[in-house]
């Protein structure tokens, strides 16, 4: 049995809300802090994000800036970053973990873990988009790794599946590789307007927007010959291209928190959390896109910044808080986070998104059939995939020995 490494904090996952809050542990003096990551390089999904719209608006970066950036505070804080290293399981009931990297199996023993996995979109498969299993097809990740990281060649003729903000950061990777965009293909009514898109539409000036359609077959034998889409009033047709890029459809990388027994949320399907981050085991936080597949890289580095607040309360003998009263949401809102709410804790702001579009949407908070909040969002209508933000303004009147708290849209 391998002998345990003792540190203070293990923080998994070395993406923008790991390395926060693994800059502000270390810099709050909270002993060894530690960051396992299972890339060859610490910063996360923005490393491979060659477009602008990270950091702060006084100081724009590309999507490699901004990992640097965060790299090196945590390093400056005097956090330690083990790259090529895995969290494989949970060795015992408290925060102890069994990994494997470079040096062979291990174990460590923390006196606090916070889980930082992030997200990842779901592939063809998972999407039961049918056809042969030819080459050609990726999901954004894919690309972008494979685009800026490998310089490899993509293909000539490219449909992206989906039109957000992280489709036109897809095509741009595209155009980047010397590969025409065919066409972005998208279910919804509309597409979502963003920073990504604004910056993308430059090089996309002239590309069909598809929208009310969806992909449903992959056509070819060795290598992606075109896709057949099915437009909203039944029509289909057949799309010439030889690569494929599936993007959006995020879900957390939560296979670590499962492990554990942590309780998962099941709108947001990470660990189900407080404003405070503390998850349903002891000893063990959650912060960034495993909590909400998926936020920008900003929000993700907050939530790790707050969550090595909750981190040096913990450390420092504060008691693990009560579980909390849970959150939940009404179709069509998909999901919420925080998912629980502590009415002794301060009050934060909730996240929220929604699967169809809102026309000047108001959000109802409801406890027992109480009304507890009333709140109008917008004069005009949201689209799906746009955040949308709930105030905490209403945790005071929560009963903490009620039903649980339902949000819904009028």
């Amino acid at each position: 049995m391998t002998t345990p490494r003792r540190v203070d904090v293990l923080v998994v996952g070395a993406g923008p809300a790991g390395l926060a809050a693994a800059a502000r542990l270390a810099a709050a003096g909270a002993g060894r802090v530690e960051v396992l990551e299972r890339e060859a390089q610490p910063g996360g999904v923005p490393r491979h994000c060659a477009h602008g719209g990270f950091g702060t608006w006084t100081r724009p970066l590309t999507g490699p800036g901004y990992a640097r950036l965060l790299t090196d505070a945590a390093e400056r804080a005097g956090a330690g970053l083990r790259t090529g290293v895995t969290a494989l399981d949970w060795a015992t009931a408290g925060p102890v973990l069994d990994a494997v990297g470079p040096g062979g199996p291990e174990t460590v023993e923390a006196r606090a873990v916070v889980l930082a996995t992030g997200a990842r979109e779901r592939p063809r498969t998972a999407r039961l988009v049918p056809g042969t299993r030819p080459a050609g097809v990726y999901t954004t990740g894919e690309l972008q790794q494979a685009v800026h990281l490998f310089g490899q060649r993509i293909g000539a003729r490219a449909v992206v599946a989906g039109a957000e903000d992280v489709s036109y950061a897809a095509a741009g990777a595209l155009r980047a590789a010397g590969t025409e965009v065919v066409a972005l293909v998208t279910e919804h009514p509309r597409a979502r307007t963003g920073r990504v898109r604004a910056q993308a539409s430059r090089l996309l000036h002239g590309v069909p927007l598809l929208t009310g359609t969806t992909v449903t077959e992959l056509l070819g034998h060795g290598r992606l010959s075109g896709v057949r889409v099915r437009h909203r009033d039944g029509r289909t047709a057949v799309l010439p291209c030889d690569t494929i890029v599936f993007t959006g459809d995020f879900v957390p990388d939560h296979e670590l928190a499962r492990r554990g027994g942590l309780a998962l949320d099941p709108g947001t399907r990470g660990p189900a959390v407080p404003a405070s981050l503390h998850t349903s085991r002891p000893g063990v936080f959650a912060a960034g896109n495993l909590l909400h597949a998926v936020e920008p890289a900003g929000t993700a580095a907050r939530e790790g910044a707050r969550a090595a607040g909750a981190v040096l309360e913990h450390l420092a003998g504060a008691p693990w808080p009560e579980p909390g009263v849970p959150v939940t949401v009404e179709a069509p809102l998909r999901w919420i986070a925080p998912n629980r709410v502590t009415p002794t804790a301060p009050p934060a702001r909730h996240i929220l998104r929604t699967g169809a579009p809102l026309t000047r949407p108001v959000l109802h908070v409801h406890q027992d059939g109480r009304l507890l909040h009333r709140q109008r969002l917008a004069a005009g209508t949201v689209p799906p995939h746009r955040t949308l933000v709930l105030t905490g303004r209403w945790h005071e009147r929560v009963d903490p020995g009620g039903g649980e708290l339902r949000v819904s849209t009028g």
